[in-house]
Parts: C-alpha cells; structure tokens; sequence
C-alpha cells in the first residue's frame, strides 16, 4: 500500500500547529495560538475529505459502486481502538469529574453536538466531525454520485451562510464546531480529489500567495480575540480553505524534502495518537513546552506502536487478497 508524498509532512504541520496552539493558548491565554490550532485542524479536515473521496472514486471508476460495509470496517480499524484506549485512561483519571452524556456523546462520535463538554474530552468534536464525514459521504456519493459535484457545491455554498445564522443567533462558539457549520472545509478536500487530474500546475509565486491567508487570517482573528464578523465567515474562511487545498496539491506535485524527511513523516504519522492524547497533558502541572511535549508524544508513541499498528495489520490480514492486476490504492 503507498503512500502519497509529503501528505506525512502536511499531517505534521497540522498536528504541531493544534498542539502548539493548545499549549500555547492554555498557559498564556492567547487567541492567537488558539487560532493558529484552527487552522490546524482545518488542514487536517481538507486532508480528509481529499484522501477519502480518492479512495472511493477509485473503487466506483472500478466497480461501479461502493462497499460500504468494507469501507466503514476499515475506518473502524484505524479510528476506533485508539478512541477507546484513550476514553478509558479519560475515565480511570477524571471519570468522577465526568457526566455519563459527555462520555456518551464522545464514545458515539457526537460531542461536536454538546456544546459544554469538559476540556479533556472537547478537542473530539473534530474527530467527531470527521466520523460523521466518513459515515455520511461514502453513501453519498453511491447514492448520488452523477451529483456528487452540486452535492459539494451545495455544501460549500450553504455552510457559510449556517455560519452566519448561528452567529446572527448567537450560537457562535457552540454551534460552529457541528457538522453543517465545517462540511465546506471537508467538500473543499473532496472537490480537490475529483478534480485533481484537470487543475493546473501551480507555481511557486502562487504557492507562496497561498499561504498568505493561512499566516493572516488567523492572525487577525486571534487579535480580534475569535470576535466573528459575517465577512470572515462568508469571504475570508473560504479563502483560507481553497488555499489549503491549492498548497496541498501544489506540496503532492512537488514533494519538497522538508516534508518527507524521516523526523518529519514520523510525526506526521503519530498525528492521530498525539491529537488524542495532548489534551491530557496541555493541563497539566508543568506549563513547560518540552515536558508537555515529551509526555504527549511519549503517549503518541504507544498509541501508534501499540494499538492503531496492530490493529491495521489485522485489517490488512483480514481484507481479500489482491488480484493480479488490481491497482493499489494509497493507504488512509
């Protein structure tokens, strides 16, 4: 099974900016690197929505429809066992400080829908969100898939405006973390899979042009302290999500070494366990960012070796054999 080069490196970049941001945020109360964490979990939703809607419309174009029961395994494999390793430690540590329906609503992937979940649990609203993606989309697009593509600009173009009313109803900060209010960011990734072939080159002026919302934009929400304006919300998020896409292809036509550099995939590929488990620690007594990120990345470590490695070669064991012939798709 490959893998698509720098998408290691891009999933670094991402982990280390929600983990900076976190840390950041909570030891010297900072909107900026709060922001900054935004965005990281902003590429990662991008990501998602561009790798899964490659997969899918690799196997349509082959078989003319979707397995779902066999893609909701395999996800099954990759998310769930790390999830339930680490909501257990949750309930040993803090299960006296916690109500059953938060640790339901996190164990049912929607705790993006309860609006005052404790810290330790509430950075999964967008693991949540990304289950609910990988449940809703995939039938979706077998289902619709000659409309896949006003599916997705109907999604682009409805999610800002949902924005907007949660904000004009004073929802905002609760509301925007369910899934109607970040399904642009997801369609933004799976219109980039779909049309990935037919885009044109990008060049490195452009490259660098697109990374200038990605530097700004929360830069000037985290000085208006997450103050949300209508103009952020319908103008200057969609530009920010578009350049994450157009960086992405542009780093997948390209690889550059940086990102595909053994320390950095390394990470890149501890981002899911180091996204469950540094939470725990971002609280905890030694605001110091090396002790922090040792404990965090230690945990990473033991998800990653000990639980989702397992469990993908299991997966892999038990998925059918390959056919002579048969195209390998990158492994997700």
């Amino acid at each position: 099974m490959g893998r698509i080069p720098s998408l290691d490196g891009v999933r670094a970049i991402a982990i280390s900016l929600v983990v900076w941001g976190h840390w950041a945020e909570t030891n010297f109360h900072s909107d900026i690197a709060g922001a900054y964490a935004s965005l990281g979990r902003r590429i990662f939703f991008v990501l998602s929505g561009y790798l899964i809607t490659m997969l899918l419309i690799r196997e349509h174009d082959k078989t003319s429809t979707i397995q779902l029961r066999r893609f909701y395994a395999r996800r099954a494999y990759r998310i769930l066992p790390a999830a339930i390793v680490f909501l257990l430690a949750v309930i040993l540590i803090h299960g006296h400080e916690t109500h059953w329906y938060h640790l339901a609503a996190a164990g049912f992937y929607v705790i993006n829908f309860d609006f005052a979940p404790p810290w330790f649990i509430g950075h999964l609203w967008s693991v949540s969100v990304q289950e609910q993606f990988y449940f809703l989309w995939p039938i979706t697009l077998r289902k619709w898939h000659r409309y896949r593509v006003p599916v997705l600009a109907g999604a682009i173009a409805l999610s800002p405006v949902y924005r907007v009313a949660c904000h004009l109803l004073q929802l905002h900060g609760r509301a925007d973390r369910t899934f109607p209010a970040v399904e642009d960011i997801l369609a933004v990734g799976c219109l980039l899979a779909l049309f990935e072939k037919r885009l044109p080159r990008i060049r490195l002026p452009w490259a660098l042009l697109m990374t200038v919302p990605l530097v700004l934009i929360p830069l000037h929400m985290g000085n208006l302290h997450f103050h949300i304006t209508p103009g952020l919300l319908l103008v200057w998020w969609p530009v920010m999500h578009l350049s994450i896409a157009g960086l992405l292809l542009y780093v997948m036509r390209r690889p550059y070494r940086i990102l595909n550099v053994q320390p950095v995939t390394w990470l890149g590929k501890l981002s899911y366990g180091l996204y469950l488990w540094q939470q725990l620690f971002v609280f905890g007594p030694h605001p110091r960012p090396w002790y922090f990120a040792l404990l965090a990345i230690a945990a990473a470590c033991g998800s990653y070796f000990l639980i989702e490695q397992p469990m993908l070669r299991l997966r892999e064991r038990q998925s059918p054999k390959r056919k002579p012939g048969q195209v390998l798709v990158p492994a997700a």
